[in-house]
């Protein structure tokens, strides 16, 4: 599935909430990552959001990217505040792993978010249309944010 994520009003009209090509696949459920926008967008102090999928040796952990508006920061308390909205407002799959504070949301330049490149640069892969990016700045942000944040390392018991 891919395209626009929209939802008809009860009077007739529509509400876009964006793109739903991204869909996110955390312990097999699918979740549309629009759903998280949707939800955390709203919240005071977050201007933009991008969440992508973190593979890890088990399934897929969401990762979350905001940008904060200016003076707020990435407090314990809004941390908690975004998991306790996802986790009421969607569901406890849609609770990311991670939550990080970017400088910015990467984008095309006809102002698209760029999930796939975000899901590349966290998963330490080449990111692919980095040319059609207009803040590619970011990537090398949140690629140096998934070198520095440890791997849960599963040992066999013996």
């Amino acid at each position: 599935h891919h395209g626009d994520d929209v939802m008809q009003t009860a009077n007739g009209g529509f509400i876009f909430y964006g793109r739903s090509d991204a869909t996110l696949n955390p312990g097999g459920v699918r979740i549309g990552t629009a759903e998280i926008y949707q939800q955390v967008n709203a919240l005071s102090g977050i201007e933009d959001s991008i969440a992508v999928g973190k593979l890890s040796q088990q399934s897929e952990e969401i990762w979350l990217f905001v940008k904060l508006s200016q003076s707020v920061e990435l407090t314990p308390q809004l941390t908690d505040l975004i998991r306790q909205t996802l986790k009421t407002k969607c569901s406890p799959r849609h609770v990311p792993r991670k939550i990080f504070a970017l400088s910015d949301i990467p984008r095309t330049r006809s102002g698209k978010t760029v999930e796939l490149a975000v899901k590349q640069a966290v998963n330490g892969q080449t990111v692919k249309n980095i040319g059609a990016i207009a803040n590619p700045e970011v990537l090398e942000e949140i690629a140096a944010i998934a070198v520095e944040t440890p791997q849960p390392v599963l040992t066999n018991a013996l």
